[in-house]
């Protein structure tokens, strides 16, 4: 089980969502380098980026600012936000970035998205964000009529690393992880899962410990850590004495 510490950009500045609306943004910090360092120096062993401003615009607004993170940190970033062509996920792969996240694009050219598994093997993830059920595109600005589970299965056997589905219902409102529908999508597919949207305190870190849970790859975490609603010490703590028991 991962923690993936969330770093989402906006203007230029590290800031957290509510409901996934851009008007409700709430600036935790003004230097995302040295809030990706505070996160590796917590004790935290992946980050997780998202350009807010490039999932509205399909193109990367926030390239300072990622630059500033992959030049604060060794832990291994993924990212997502803005990315639609291979040359985009080229770029970001050649300058540092571990992982590329792919979303709406996943939704309107899932070939693109086959054909980028192919070029950078274990290197991609599929973002599903997910609103109602239904998938949601476009900076979450837009929900279509698939479902997470059909969206997911089109890409069963394409060699994505991994996919991170969040439940938009949940992000940023400390309502705490959609465990069920999470654990749904884990049992519908063989790729692996990363749960996002809600994680709320140290009871999501509790729930995602259980044995049912071992089948995800790990969790996102945002406004819980920056409020201080999750102590990283006692979460990664409990993390570790889980991974040992497993020994």
């Amino acid at each position: 089980m991962i923690i993936f510490p969330a770093i989402d950009l906006k203007d230029g500045k590290c800031v957290r969502l509510k409901l996934g609306d851009m008007d409700q943004a709430t600036v935790f910090n003004d230097d995302p380098g040295a809030q990706a360092k505070s996160f590796q120096d917590q004790g935290f062993e992946w980050l997780h980026v998202v350009d807010l401003d490039g999932a509205f615009a399909g193109e990367t607004r926030n390239g300072e600012a990622v630059d500033a993170i992959l030049a604060s940190t060794t832990n291994p970033v993924q990212l997502g936000g803005g990315i639609r062509t291979l040359e985009h996920v080229d770029n970001w792969l050649t300058k540092g970035v571990v992982r590329v996240i792919l979303g709406t694009v996943a939704l309107r050219e899932p070939e693109l998205v086959k054909e980028a598994c192919r070029r950078f093997p274990d290197r991609i993830a599929v973002g599903i964000d997910a609103k109602g059920g239904k998938v949601a595109v476009e900076g979450w600005a837009e929900t279509s009529e698939l479902t997470v589970v059909e969206l997911a299965k089109q890409f069963e056997d394409a060699g994505v690393a991994a996919i991170i589905y969040t439940d938009i219902d949940r992000d940023g409102v400390l309502k705490g992880l959609n465990i069920e529908s999470t654990l749904e999508l884990a049992d519908a597919v063989s790729i692996p899962i990363i749960a996002s949207g809600g994680l709320a305190d140290i009871k999501d870190i509790e729930r995602l410990v259980l044995p049912d849970c071992d089948i995800l790859e790990g969790a996102i975490s945002g406004r819980a850590l920056y409020d201080g609603r999750l102590d990283p010490a006692e979460a990664l703590d409990l993390i570790r004495k889980s991974r040992e028991s497993l020994a």
